[in-house]
């Protein structure tokens, strides 16, 4: 499991501002939850990361910043 932030550089919605603006975990299938930092606080769960980044991802405008190391492979299944 990682811990993850959404960082956005450009607000090009006009809505969610800049800077960190959502925090998230990805679990060790790929499935990520997200919750925005900014009202209405909502919560999203997608099948992986690629499909977050496709609808938040802006382009480039927003970026992953991931902040757990990966749990190495021997040890994923412990």
């Amino acid at each position: 499991m990682q811990r993850f932030q959404l960082v956005r550089r450009e607000d090009v919605s006009g809505r969610s501002g800049t800077g960190v603006v959502a925090e998230g975990v990805i679990f060790s299938d790929g499935t990520a939850v997200m919750r925005w930092n900014v009202a209405p606080y909502s919560l999203a769960i997608y099948s992986n990361m690629d499909d977050l980044i496709q609808v938040h991802g802006h382009e480039g405008r927003t970026v992953i910043q991931v902040i757990d190391q990966p749990i190495p492979p021997e040890f994923a299944s412990v």
